[in-house]
């Protein structure tokens, strides 16, 4: 009687082993795709905040739509405030978008204040 594996059974195993490795692989570019975007989202969150934070102690008068970068400390984002008006007269519509230039997809981030000018 001879011993072993026949072509058949070691073509299932083969295949069985293809299918778990595809979805493992598939699991960890998830993950890695996942980490990137949080710590996107991180870093954009507190850029803006810091951003929006500047804006709000400056006088309500003087605020006006630009954009700019955060320095050599973070080279990769960029920010654009749009100033618009509201149904209010005095409460203006501040908008702060944070964006990374390296990133393809969901590379933005927007923060949005309402603040009361008066004149």
């Amino acid at each position: 009687m001879c011993r072993g594996f026949t072509l058949l059974e070691v073509m299932i195993a083969m295949a069985i082993l293809a299918i778990t490795l595809v979805a493992v692989f598939q699991s960890q570019s998830q993950s890695i795709s996942m980490a990137g975007d949080s710590r996107f989202l991180t870093t954009a969150s507190l850029l803006a905040q810091s951003r929006m934070v500047e804006i709000d102690a400056a006088d309500p008068r003087e605020v006006t739509a630009g954009n700019g970068d955060f320095g050599e400390d973070f080279p990769d984002y960029r920010w654009q405030v749009e100033i618009g008006e509201t149904e209010i007269d005095v409460l203006k519509r501040i908008s702060l978008t944070v964006t990374n230039s390296r990133m393809v997809v969901r590379n933005s981030y927007r923060l949005i204040l309402y603040k009361v000018v008066l004149r």
